[in-house]
């Protein structure tokens, strides 16, 4: 991967999106969203200088640092997350009606074991296609124009097209898989995972740096098989996040914290994980940043306020 330079430059890419908290049906809770809002977060506070790439429509109702494109006659991505109460004769004495994984971002009933959540899609923003991202420098690549990039969509909205243009554009790419392997239901818009081998994306893997997957979405990964091409790192919420390369791996701990959302930890963990390679840490201390920046989060609702005194 060779060693980063002085000033290195990122690119993220994905809509931002509305999410929407529900307890038993009832609102309880609404926030920005979307897997850059988080990243941005982290990266703008540790001064690393980025161009985003995001998608909104005219809905857009909150205020960010970095601007995305407004889309006409379209919808901001909007996500519904039900949680609900476990039944008191059902309940057994550790059901606290709160997903157990610190690190994951949007969980939903189908796709993961936590009975007390489901995610839902109600609209989805328009994809972001080769042509919203920057143009390269040249037609003859001898260099990259991104020392880094990241793909972190969060509904279907970054195409196998924008990703390949991506791995030209960026000479270290980081890939939540969430970003490929989501499927939703046409009927309620439920959200589900399909296994990586059956996406159209698998072709691309041997081209990716950092792959990045929640516990659950890793049964959807041929971890052995993808550890071969790229560096996976795997978040498992209380017990941190376990590190894959083909050589070998390493457990690195997370941080005690009181959870109140788990909504965008693993995107806030991305998002420090990648800081702290771009600013010269290995990828064990770097993972250890990624889970600090992941407890910060699941302790707030929403993007978290981060104290920079205690980055110190």
């Amino acid at each position: 991967m060779g060693r980063w330079r002085s000033g290195s430059k990122g690119l993220v890419v994905g809509n931002y999106c509305h999410d929407v908290i529900l307890r038993d049906g009832a609102v309880v809770g609404e926030s920005l969203g979307g897997a850059a809002s988080f990243i941005a977060n982290v990266l703008d506070l540790l001064d690393i200088p980025c161009t985003y790439v995001s998608k909104v429509g005219p809905d857009f109702a909150y205020s960010v640092a970095h601007l995305p494109c407004v889309v006409p006659h379209t919808k901001t991505t909007l996500f519904h997350a039900h949680f609900f109460s476990p039944s008191p004769p059902a309940a057994g004495p550790h059901a606290s009606g709160c997903p157990e994984d610190q690190q994951d971002c949007h969980r939903s009933h189908t796709l993961h074991s936590h009975q007390d959540r489901t995610l839902k899609l109600l609209h989805a923003c328009e994809p972001i296609s080769i042509s919203d991202l920057p143009l390269p420098s040249s037609l003859t690549r001898s260099d990259f124009d991104f020392d880094f990039g990241m793909a972190v969509g969060v509904a279907g909205e970054i195409t196998p097209e924008t990703l390949s243009r991506l791995l030209d554009l960026c000479r270290v790419l980081f890939v939540d898989v969430q970003a490929l392997i989501r499927t939703f239901d046409v009927a309620d818009g439920t959200v589900s995972l399909a296994h990586l081998r059956d996406t159209h994306f698998v072709h691309l893997l041997p081209r990716i740096s950092f792959l990045k997957a929640s516990s659950d979405e890793a049964e959807y990964i041929d971890i052995q098989d993808a550890r071969n091409s790229c560096c996976v790192i795997v978040t498992d919420g209380r017990e941190g996040c376990r590190v894959y390369w083909k050589d070998g791996e390493f457990q690195v701990p997370s941080f005690p914290v009181i959870q109140m959302d788990p909504t965008g930890a693993g995107d806030s963990f991305l998002g420090g994980f990648a800081a702290g390679l771009v600013q010269g840490l290995s990828v064990k201390d770097a993972a250890l940043l990624g889970n600090f920046f992941g407890s910060l989060t699941v302790g707030q609702i929403g993007v978290p306020r981060i104290d920079s005194l205690k980055l110190q």
